[in-house]
């Protein structure tokens, strides 16, 4: 008798796997075929958690100075070692948003300010943190923030709520000093030609707000990280007609730092074609964990997902997959028809399933070659918010609701409940059939956010906040979400029609228009919050 245990861990749980057989067994079996079968219990009792894990880490490096005044080091013992202290707490608080942090002490003269620049500049920062230990002059901060194009927050989070005043000294007070030279700050900033830097203002401990905003900034920084640096994948054309779609690759580069990388569809089919039994039912199994594959409702065009389709959609998944990792993509936009009854149309018309997984795992996709709304899903998703492909349907004027939502893939981990696979006889309005998803994202606060270009070539942000709330949705294969949005729907969609946005955009749940909006200011870019 052989015993063979699998250690593997799902979310905060460790499982234990094993599979016990006689050796004559095993080998009548197959070493290999027995393997595959226990990755798919593998498979089945991950995916049981139904949350797709990240293809890769969110990252980001965030660069922590400090400023003081010099004059007050001789004449107050210690004070300097108690603000660096003071400064090391906020790193270590910084960091343990997972993100890299380099301190680079205090300045605490104009020389100081220059002999920092090239350090800020040679270290690769997604954003700064000035913290503002005590009161120091301007001249600690006007030329870095003069040749800095990395985003600068002051952060001046004093150690005590309120000073001992029967007690106090200016010992005490330079300590708590935090917030005395931000407007000589944010004034010098404006001087010299910038924007007024954000600020942080609170206690260094036990203060939720500070805590709060400085979580936001971190995870803007994991945003900025990977705009700088994506690779998003570009594939066929624009679904005909789509003018709003069209977008200049090179202006990616040049507004959001991304590379556009230029892909066929037949580097997705070589992969197709070499794709394996056993892989296929491993991928199979791993989309019933997390789909529900319920008999149709009212739609003629739908059907329970058939076998077929299921391996179809298993098969183009392996092959994505594979197609990404040699690409070294980080997003793809995407849109092609094939040679009717041919094998590639089957490839490039049952992306959904793969790319709802991928979505779900870090990795966006839009359909109709958007990449403007592709770009979207991937700040919603560094923010970690989700980033669905939506675009407006039916309106409910009983109810004072909007659905919103689309064909193909869809961001699964999200979803309010289970998500669910049909089959479709055809995908209206495009070639093809096959599987697709329906569901609709998770109740409660939402957030839109759609990248325009204006008339001049520039991108511009079209924000807007509203609720998912309960209640039926059409039974279509297709997402869809209840959508309210203030003042009431007429209103809410006149007036999002008028900031002209794209048709599509990203769906992404909570209320986090004014961090995207902050987003869109290190950028350089026009941002309309539309529910204001």
């Amino acid at each position: 008798m052989v015993t063979f245990i699998l250690l593997f861990f799902v979310g905060n749980e460790t499982r234990i796997l094993s599979c016990v057989g006689e050796c004559s067994i095993l080998a009548g079996m197959g070493v290999v075929s027995w393997f595959i079968t226990l990755i798919i219990q593998f498979q089945v009792i991950l995916m049981q958690n139904r949350t797709i894990p990240r293809r890769k880490p969110l990252r980001a490096t965030i660069g922590i100075f400090g400023v003081g005044h010099y004059a007050y080091w001789p004449q107050f013992e210690g004070l300097l070692d108690e603000l660096k202290a003071k400064q090391s707490r906020l790193a270590q608080k910084v960091q343990a948003h997972g993100v890299e942090v380099i301190d680079f002490g205090i300045v605490d003269d104009a020389r100081g300010a220059y002999a920092l620049l090239p350090k800020l500049q040679a270290a690769e920062l997604d954003l700064i943190f000035c913290d503002m230990v005590t009161y120091a002059t301007s001249s600690t901060f006007g030329v870095i923030i003069k040749t800095i194009d990395i985003p600068i927050v002051l952060v001046a989070l004093q150690p005590l709520r309120a000073m001992d005043y029967s007690n106090a000294s200016t010992y005490m007070q330079l300590c708590n000093d935090d917030f005395c030279s931000v407007p000589e700050f944010t004034g010098v900033a404006i001087r010299m030609g910038k924007k007024a830097p954000d600020c942080i203002l609170g206690t260094l401990e036990n203060d939720p707000v500070a805590d709060a905003e400085l979580a936001e900034y971190c995870q803007i920084a994991k945003v900025l990280h990977d705009l700088k640096r994506a690779r998003i994948g570009q594939m066929g054309h624009v679904l005909e007609s789509m003018l709003d779609m069209h977008a200049d690759p090179t202006q990616f580069t040049a507004q959001f730092g991304c590379h556009i990388v230029q892909t066929e569809p037949h580097d997705v089919y070589r992969f197709y074609r070499d794709v394996t039994e056993p892989e296929i039912r491993i991928e199979a199994e791993k989309i019933l964990g997390f789909f529900d594959t319920p008999d149709p409702q009212s739609d003629p065009i739908t059907r329970k997902l058939t076998e077929e389709d299921l391996t179809t959609a298993a098969r183009v998944s392996v092959a994505l997959n594979k197609f990404i990792e040699k690409k070294k993509l980080d997003g793809l936009a995407y849109y092609y028809e094939g040679e009717p009854y041919s094998e590639l149309r089957t490839v490039v018309t049952n992306f959904i399933v793969g790319n709802s997984l991928l979505i779900a795992a870090g990795f966006p996709m839009c359909g109709e070659l958007d990449l403007k709304t592709c770009i979207a899903m991937l700040i919603m998703d560094r923010l970690d918010i989700g980033g669905s492909f939506a675009e407006f349907h039916p309106i409910d004027f009983n109810e004072g609701f909007v659905l919103i939502g689309h064909d193909g893939p869809h961001h699964i981990n999200i979803a309010e409940g289970r998500p669910v696979l049909r089959s479709l006889l055809k995908y209206h309005g495009k070639p093809g059939a096959g599987a697709s998803v329906e569901f609709k994202i998770r109740e409660g606060p939402i957030t839109m956010l759609s990248i325009s270009s204006t008339y001049e070539g520039k991108f511009k942000f079209v924000l807007a906040e509203g609720e998912s709330v309960q209640g039926p949705i059409p039974p279509t294969g297709n997402t869809n979400t209840r959508g309210f949005f203030k003042p009431e729907v007429r209103t809410f969609l006149k007036r999002w029609v008028a900031e002209g946005p794209t048709h599509h955009f990203a769906l992404g749940i909570g209320h986090h228009a004014e961090t995207i909006r902050k987003i869109a200011n290190y950028l350089d870019l026009e941002a309309v919050i539309v529910s204001e």
